[in-house]
């Protein structure tokens, strides 16, 4: 008898158990992937754009706290370290970049993304100088996504 009291009780969490995470299940927000690749893909293109023309102006692309990893170099950590590196980095170049967003990855509640992209580097005359591939990370912060950490490879083609 107390067997299956035991047994039932059991089973009653259980079947508890299991309506509560169907619950969940329920609750999640329905994700448009290809809204989300479209808003990355803007936050590329404007990225891109600011590096192109030689501005150093608020792309509101990083998070202040974001850390960058290039190969060949320490990690790049915050703000200031960034515009230091742009500025470094855009001192009499002619060169294009532009990034494709080939995937994302959405997390259940659309808060985060990883996005895996390829990168493109052009001298003047439009010839490929850097190709390569990217991952980045982006939360959701005050209703916008921002990259949080990212880090590229260079597919080796640099002449």
């Amino acid at each position: 008898m107390k067997s299956k009291i035991i047994t039932r009780g059991v089973l009653a969490g259980f079947c508890a158990l299991l309506i509560s995470c169907n619950t969940k299940k329920d609750e999640n927000t329905v994700i448009d992937l290809k809204e989300v690749k479209k808003q990355i893909q803007a936050k590329e293109n404007e990225y891109a754009a600011t590096y192109n023309a030689g501005q150093l102006k608020e792309i509101g692309y990083y998070a202040d706290d974001a850390i960058t990893f290039y190969q060949n170099r320490p990690p790049i950590i915050g703000k200031e370290a960034r515009y230091e590196f742009l500025k470094s980095d855009l001192t009499d170049n002619t060169n294009t970049i532009s990034f494709e967003t080939k995937e994302v990855f959405v997390s259940h509640d659309g808060n985060m993304v990883v996005e895996v992209g390829y990168y493109k580097v052009t001298d003047s005359t439009k010839t490929p100088i850097n190709t390569g591939n990217y991952m980045s990370f982006f939360e959701k912060r005050d209703g916008k996504y921002v990259c949080v950490r990212d880090m590229s490879a260079s597919d080796g083609l640099v002449e």
